[in-house]
């Protein structure tokens, strides 16, 4: 079933790209697999998937080390600073970073293991207070400056979580907030600076997002099912 599910959603992605006359190659499918078993990841890569999202830096590095080497971890959760070393050198890029004095422990980090490591600055568009990220544009250009000068850091674009709607449209005005962002930022041309990647879209809303210019869109329940939030 899981294969199905996956399927499925791969299927909705192309069939959003040819409505829009978007190419599908520009859409990557991140299938976030917290909580979920080994044995459910292992499905959903036979099916073809290579990456997979975490929230939990121990949870990340559990997997990590007995899962296949070609898959690319993306972590999508809120980053303590303590459990940075978790994290650099294992993910494939960190899509949650949201200050300064984070960015300099990952710099840090990265320094100390020889290694770059590529993140998203996340904004929380919509201002909700249960949501992290950036909450003030124009403090995002300062920030996106600022984090520029890290030689071991680099910026590929940005982050979002929507709100929790019932029509996934409503998102939308969201979405294309943080599209206007990016194109923001790019024209500054700031070296060390890409805005590549537009990490939005869930299980609820992931075609509205994509038709508003995501690029990574981050998919857990629509293939894993429901979650047990009581697995430790």
């Amino acid at each position: 079933m899981i294969k199905e599910n996956y399927y499925a959603v791969k299927n909705q992605i192309e069939a959003v790209c040819n409505k829009h006359n978007i190419s599908k190659d520009k859409v990557t499918l991140i299938a976030v697999s917290k909580t979920k078993p080994v044995a459910d990841i292992e499905a959903v890569y036979e099916a073809g998937c290579r990456d997979f999202g975490e929230n939990k830096a121990q949870e990340l590095v559990a997997k990590y080390d007995v899962l296949p080497k070609d898959i690319r971890w993306h972590f999508i959760g809120t980053l303590q600073k303590n459990k940075v070393k978790y994290v650099v050198g294992r993910a494939f890029l960190i899509h949650s970073v949201d200050s300064y004095e984070l960015a300099l422990e990952i710099q840090k980090r990265a320094e100390k293991m020889n290694v770059h490591c590529d993140i998203l600055i996340e904004v929380n568009v919509a201002g909700e207070d249960s949501k992290q990220g950036v909450t003030d544009f124009e403090e995002v250009h300062i920030l996106v400056e600022k984090i520029s000068l890290l030689p071991n850091i680099h910026i590929k674009g940005l982050m979002t979580i929507a709100p929790i709607c019932e029509n996934s449209s409503e998102n939308a005005i969201y979405f294309k907030q943080l599209k206007d962002l990016s194109v923001d930022i790019k024209e500054k041309n700031i070296d060390n600076v890409c805005m590549d990647i537009l990490s939005m879209g869930m299980s609820s809303d992931y075609e509205t997002a994509i038709e508003e210019g995501s690029t990574y869109v981050r998919v857990g329940t629509s293939i894993f099912g429901e979650r047990n939030y009581n697995i430790q």
